[in-house]
């Protein structure tokens, strides 16, 4: 990944997808926004007890870094779950419910998901001109949202899935991502390779890689160009919230993808 600054909002980008100008994405940092500890500074969660105008702004500045309007945004209510939302600009301003990612062909339809941990997910079919953003922990792993996505992508619009490119961005990492037994257990259907994404860490606990869980399942899938941002957010408590760093009082970072109109 790329580390990068617009208007004062430092932000991460996928070299994969820096050819295809018509695509838009970022995933922020906790850097640039208004919010007061413990939600410093750019906080886009409304749900953590920050205050909604902080909020609100954060949302605004986050939308005028990449040259976005803030009104052309779909957004989703995450419960760790499955579920894919296919929206377009008939969503706008939307919270779509129980929704852990949205996938849409639509141009200046934006996509937020908010994030403390959790893996974001990008894909992206250039052929067929269709996003997917979607928001993965434990759960949403042992859930199998990626390969979720992949078939709403096929069934709702055609995708070949070897034509997709996909990113993973800053989560958790396996050096700070200690999960019980029960854990290990949830996510070992969904493991081609067991060893690379599971290891144990002693006291029957183990440690938890979502970067290659996740990367399994795209490749089982047939996707093949997959890029990953191997940046712990646990590690790096200082550029992104961390829910288990900070212990649970955090705020939320946002990750956008959009597709820029053509004409």
């Amino acid at each position: 990944m790329i580390r990068r600054e617009a208007s004062g909002i430092p932000f991460y980008s996928f070299k994969a997808f820096d050819e295809h100008s018509e695509i838009v994405h970022a995933v922020f940092t906790r850097l640039g926004g208004v919010s007061h500890s413990p939600y410093r500074a750019l906080n886009v969660g409304s749900s953590v007890g920050d205050a909604p105008k902080a909020v609100e702004e954060n949302c605004r500045l986050a939308c005028q870094a990449m040259s976005v309007s803030g009104t052309q945004v779909v957004t989703a209510w995450q419960v760790h779950g499955n579920n894919v939302g296919v929206v377009d600009a008939r969503d706008w301003g939307r919270v779509v419910p129980e929704t852990d990612a949205l996938i849409t062909n639509g141009s200046e339809v934006n996509l937020i998901l908010r994030f403390a941990d959790c893996l974001p997910i990008f894909l992206y079919d250039p052929q067929r001109r269709v996003i997917g953003l979607g928001h993965a922990g434990w759960r949403g792993t042992a859930a199998k949202l990626a390969s979720q996505m992949v078939s709403a992508m096929i069934d709702s619009f055609g995708c070949d899935p070897s034509n997709v490119l996909a990113g993973l961005g800053p989560a958790i990492g396996p050096c700070c991502y200690e999960v019980g037994p029960d854990v290990a257990q949830a996510i070992l259907p969904t493991l081609q390779n067991l060893q690379s994404a599971i290891q144990p860490s002693g006291d029957g606990h183990f440690s938890l890689d979502l970067w290659e869980a996740n990367r399994q399942q795209l490749r089982h899938r047939g996707i093949k160009q997959i890029e990953v941002g191997h940046v712990c957010t646990a590690c790096h408590a200082d550029e992104f919230f961390s829910h288990r760093a900070d212990k649970g009082s955090t705020g939320r970072f946002a990750a956008l993808m959009g597709i820029r109109n053509s004409s």
